[in-house]
C-alpha cells in the first residue's frame, strides 16, 4: 500500500519552505511532488501533515545505549524509543559497554537487540583497543565484517600516540574511520567541570581546554601521516575548532561534531552543584561556545550529535564530584536548537536540518539523510509552532539527567518514520 503525506512543508534546494506531497512505496520515497498534482489516494494510507515541517529523519552519530552491561541506565530498546520520539531514525552507538564492543559477538548482540527493538536504525562502533585499555588493537577486519561502522575508544581516548597511529594505519587500510574522544588523561584526573570561575568558586579541580586540544592536534598530524578518515567527537573548545579549521584548509581528512549543550550553555550557566550539569567534555567558557557556533556555521564542525548519555537518578545524586559524566539528549535536541537559534533568526532552518541529516550521512557514507526519490523513507514531522516545557518524567529514555528541565521550547517532533514505517507519533505513541 502506498503512503501519501500531503500538505507537507519541506525545505527546497534554495532553503525555502515549500508545500509538497511525499509518496512512499515499500519503505522508499517514490516521489516528492507538487501539491496540485492528481494523486491515487484510493487504496493508499493518506496522512495530512497540515503544513507541518517534514524533514529527513535525524541522524545521531554519537550515542550511548548502555547495553550490554548497564541496562539500569538504558537498553537498546528504551534508547531507540527515545531516539524516534526525538525525531531520530538513525543512531550510532558507542562501544564503552560491559563487555566492551571489541569483538564480533558483542557487535552481533547489539545488532540483534536493535532488530528486536524495531525502532531506530542502530549503527554500532567498535573499540580501537581491547577493553578500551589502550594496550592492544582489536581485530579491525573481523569487526568491520560483523557490522561495525568505525573504531573509537570513546569515553577514555587513546593516550599513546604510537597506538593511535597504528590504529589509523589499520583503519585506513580497510577504508574505515577512526572516531576520537580527545582528552589527555594527565591533565584531567580528579576534575569534574571546566577550568574557570565556576571551578574556582566551588573549590573544584578544573578540566583545561588544552586537555582536549592536545589530542586534536596530535591526531591531526597522525591523520596527515596515515591518510585515515579522522572524526573528532564532541568538540567543545576554541582551540580545537581552530586546529580543525586549519587542518581542513590544507586538505587533511578530518571531520568533527558538536553537541547542542556546547552550543547553548557555558559554565556561567551552571546554577550550582547539580550533577545534571556535569558532562564530558564539560560546559566551557562563553568564548568557547561562540567558537563552536562559528565552527558549525562555517562547516568546520560538520554535524550536530547528542552524546546521549543516560544515568540513573541514584548515580547523578552523588553530586558534582562523584557522579558520572553525561546528560540525555535525544528528546530535546531539535526543539532546543530550533528555539535558541532558528526562532530567534540567528540561523536558517535549512542549516539546522542539514547538520542533523544530510551532513552526518555524507560524512559517514550513509544512504539516508535526504528527502528525494529513491532514498529510504526515513522521515520526521515537526510542529514548529508547538511550545511546551521540558519534562523528564515524560521521556522515553530511562535517563532523567538533563539540565533543561522546565525550559519552554518550540519545534517538537510529532511523527517519525523508519523505512516507511511510522515508529512513533504524538497522537498514537509507539506503533
Amino acid at each position: 500500500m502506498l503512503q501519501i503525506i500531503k500538505n507537507a512543508n519541506v525545505i527546497n534546494e534554495q532553503g525555502q519552505l515549500e508545500l509538497k506531497t511525499i509518496i512512499i512505496d515499500n519503505g522508499v520515497i517514490q516521489s516528492v511532488t507538487d501539491e496540485h498534482q492528481e494523486l491515487p489516494e484510493q487504496g493508499s494510507n493518506v496522512i495530512d501533515a497540515e503544513g507541518k515541517l517534514v524533514t529527513p529523519g535525524f541522524i545521531d552519530m554519537h550515542v550511548h545505549l548502555r547495553e550490554p552491561g548497564f541496562e539500569h541506565k538504558e537498553t537498546i530498546e528504551s534508547g531507540s524509543r527515545s531516539a524516534v520520539k526525538g525525531g531520530y531514525s538513525t543512531i550510532a552507538c558507542m562501544p564503552n559497554t560491559k563487555p566492551v564492543m571489541d569483538n564480533p559477538d558483542t557487535i552481533a548482540l547489539v545488532l540483534e537487540k536493535a532488530r528486536q527493538a524495531n525502532m531506530a536504525k542502530v549503527l554500532p562502533y567498535a573499540a580501537i583497543t581491547k577493553n578500551e585499555l589502550g594496550r592492544e588493537l582489536t581485530d579491525f577486519e573481523a569487526l568491520k565484517e560483523a557490522g561495525a561502522i568505525g573504531f573509537t575508544d570513546d569515553g577514555v581516548g587513546v593516550q599513546n600516540a604510537q597506538m593511535m597511529k597504528d590504529a589509523m594505519k589499520k583503519a585506513a587500510s580497510i577504508g574505515m574511520p577512526v572516531i576520537a574522544h580527545c582528552e589527555d588523561d594527565s591533565l584531567v584526573k580528579g576534575a569534574c567541570v571546566t577550568e574557570g570561575k565556576f571551578a574556582e568558586k566551588h573549590g573544584l579541580k578544573g578540566i583545561p581546554n588544552e586537555s582536549e586540544a592536545i589530542h586534536v592536534g596530535r591526531d591531526i598530524l597522525l591523520t596527515e601521516a596515515t591518510g585515515v578518515h579522522y572524526h573528532v567527537c564532541h568538540v567543545s573548545t576554541e582551540q580545537s575548532v581552530r586546529l580543525i579549521r586549519q587542518a581542513k584548509a590544507i586538505g587533511i581528512s578530518v571531520t568533527a561534531e558538536v553537541c547542542p549543550h556546547h552550543l547553548v550553555l557555558s559554565d556561567e550557566d551552571i546554577p550550582g552543584l547539580d550533577a545534571n550539569w556535569k558532562m564530558n567534555p564539560p560546559l566551557r567558557s562563553t568564548r568557547d561556545v561562540e567558537a563552536c557556533i562559528e565552527g558549525l556555521l562555517d562547516g568546520t564542525l560538520d554535524m550536530i550529535v547528542t552524546d546521549h548519555a543516560p544515568h540513573s537518578e541514584e548515580e547523578k545524586a552523588k553530586g558534582m564530584e562523584l557522579a558520572p559524566f553525561g546528560i540525555v539528549g535525544f528528546e530535546t535536541a531539535f526543539p532546543l536548537l530550533y528555539t535558541k537559534f532558528v526562532a530567534t533568526g540567528k540561523w536558517d532552518l535549512s542549516l539546522l536540518v542539514q547538520r542533523m541529516t544530510s551532513d552526518p550521512a555524507r560524512v559517514f557514507g550513509l544512504n539516508n539523510g535526504v528527502l528525494k526519490a529513491g532514498a529510504p523513507a526515513d522521515l520526521t514531522m515537526i510542529d514548529l509552532e508547538s511550545e511546551k516545557e521540558v519534562n523528564p518524567e515524560e521521556f522515553a529514555t530511562k535517563g532523567r539527567n538533563t539540565p533543561f528541565t522546565g525550559w519552554k521550547l518550540k519545534g517538537w517532533p510529532v511523527m517519525t518514520w523508519v523505512d516507511g514505517e511510522i515508529k512513533w507519533s504524538e497522537a498514537n505513541g509507539f506503533e
